[in-house]
């Protein structure tokens, strides 16, 4: 059992180092990537060096067990932006069935956070080694907090804040994942949001995302659409709970399920020591169309 919003430890009793990423689930084990920040911050810094992205298997999410880094810093091409001293975060994997590859996507950055590109990365096993064989910035724009989504007739969506945070974009990936394919829409333009999760749920798109205030807790939002291209419309904070206003302290990365529920994963910053940094794993229901992120204290699977 995982208390939320606290750092939790793997089967070795070290702490996990997954930030930013996702649960997917492949045949009959789990895997959760992440950033991996387990060193010291950076003097002076919010920062540390990028290391890699993580890997941790499950069978029941009870009990996790560290693979490795999935895509390890030390092995970037020659001329690749995915450096130490840069930005790579918020990774996302889908498994594509037609190829039978893994691909992760990851938002990839300079320090300053000014060239606002992707990185796409490939597998042939789960746990990896990814080989990284594209950075760009999708369609030409700007990509910042980013996630993957992939609907219900296979298709898969790289879904990322542009214009500066200020628009929400949904870029259509090619048949095999690893890049764009032209065709995108904006959403919730000019509203500035970030870190955004979707699902779909009884003929309706819902999707959540924080507002942008830097390490700083404040208040999710949810929007729905009926249409994942069409006009989303933000609806109201679908936190339920203590400290509901600030998202419990966390901010929004993946919603995956299991076993026919819903759950939304956060991550709870400290970005003074970001290697401590915790998370949680909280239920996510739909009534009568309301979604609702409900707080529990233990995350129990």
């Amino acid at each position: 059992m995982f208390r939320n919003g606290e750092m939790w430890l793997d089967d070795r009793g070290e702490p996990i180092q997954s930030h930013g990423g996702c649960i997917i689930q492949y045949k009959d084990m789990w895997y959760w990537y992440g950033e991996h920040k387990g060193a010291e911050n950076c003097p002076g810094t919010t920062r540390v060096d990028v290391i890699g992205i993580s890997c941790y298997s499950s069978k029941d999410m009870q009990s996790w067990h560290y693979e490795g880094l999935a895509l390890d810093v030390k092995d970037s091409p020659k001329g690749s932006l995915i450096q130490p001293e840069n930005v790579c975060e918020r990774p996302k994997v889908l498994y594509n069935e037609k190829t039978g590859k893994f691909v992760m996507w990851m938002h990839l950055d300079t320090p300053n956070y000014t060239y606002a590109g992707v990185a796409v990365a490939v597998a042939d096993h789960p746990i990896g080694p990814f080989t990284v064989i594209r950075e760009m910035q999708p369609n030409r724009t700007d990509s910042r907090d980013m996630t993957l989504f992939k609907d219900a007739d296979g298709t898969a969506w790289l879904v990322h804040s542009s214009d500066w945070n200020k628009t929400l974009r949904l870029s259509r990936l090619t048949e095999d994942f690893t890049d764009v394919d032209g065709f995108y829409a904006s959403a919730l333009t000019d509203q500035t949001r970030e870190a955004p999760a979707l699902m779909y749920r009884d003929g309706k798109y819902y999707m959540i995302t924080s507002g942008c205030t830097g390490w700083q807790p404040n208040s999710a939002l949810y929007a729905e659409c009926d249409h994942l291209c069409g006009q989303w419309k933000l609806i109201d904070n679908p936190c339920e709970g203590d400290n509901y206003r600030r998202t419990f302290e966390g901010q929004s990365t993946y919603i995956f399920e299991k076993d026919g529920k819903t759950y939304l994963m956060l991550d709870h910053w400290h970005p003074e020591d970001l290697k401590s940094s915790g998370y949680s794993i909280l239920p996510v229901e739909v009534v009568e169309g309301i979604l609702s992120v409900i707080w529990q204290e233990n995350f129990c699977g």
